[in-house]
C-alpha cells in the first residue's frame, strides 16, 4: 500500500495542483469541477471550484479538492513529506515551494540527511523536503 496525500484548498486547488505538477514534473490526470459532477450540491458561485484532482509523478500521487462547503479547518499537525532523488533536486523543489510561502527550517544537512527543510507554501500547505544519504 502507498499512502496518498489528499489536500483541501480554499478555492485555489486548480492553481496549486497545476503548480505541483510543474514543480514535481508530474501530470494532471484528473481535474473535475463541481459543475462537472451531476447531482452534487454545488454552492452558488463555486461551480468552477475543483471537486477532485490528481497529479501523478514518478513515485507518487497527490490528490486534492477545494473546500466546497467552507467548513474545513486549516491544515494542522500534518505535513506532506517528499524525498527527492539528490540534493540538487531537493534544493530546486524546496525553492519552488518556498516562493511566496514561508520557510520554517532552511534546507540544510542534518544527522539523517544531506538536505532537509520545512516550509509552508503560498497555498498554506506544510511540506518537508528531504534527500537520503544514498541519493546525495
Amino acid at each position: 500500500m502507498t499512502p496518498t496525500p489528499y489536500i483541501t484548498f480554499k478555492g485555489n486547488c486548480r492553481e496549486a495542483m497545476t503548480a505541483y505538477a510543474g514543480i514535481f514534473g508530474g501530470e494532471i490526470t484528473m481535474m473535475m469541477t463541481g459543475a462537472d459532477m451531476p447531482g452534487f450540491p454545488v454552492p452558488e458561485g463555486k461551480g468552477d471550484w475543483i471537486l477532485h484532482s490528481s497529479v501523478q509523478f514518478d513515485g507518487g500521487t497527490l490528490m486534492g479538492s477545494d473546500d466546497m462547503m467552507g467548513d474545513l479547518p486549516p491544515v494542522g499537525g500534518c505535513w506532506v513529506m517528499m524525498e527527492m532523488p539528490g540534493l540538487g533536486r531537493a534544493r530546486e523543489v524546496f525553492a519552488a515551494l518556498a516562493a511566496g510561502g514561508s520557510v520554517g527550517m532552511d534546507l540544510n544537512p542534518t544527522d539523517w540527511s544531506p538536505g532537509f527543510g520545512t516550509l509552508t507554501d503560498r497555498f498554506g500547505i506544510p511540506w518537508m523536503i528531504s534527500t537520503t544519504p544514498a541519493e546525495a
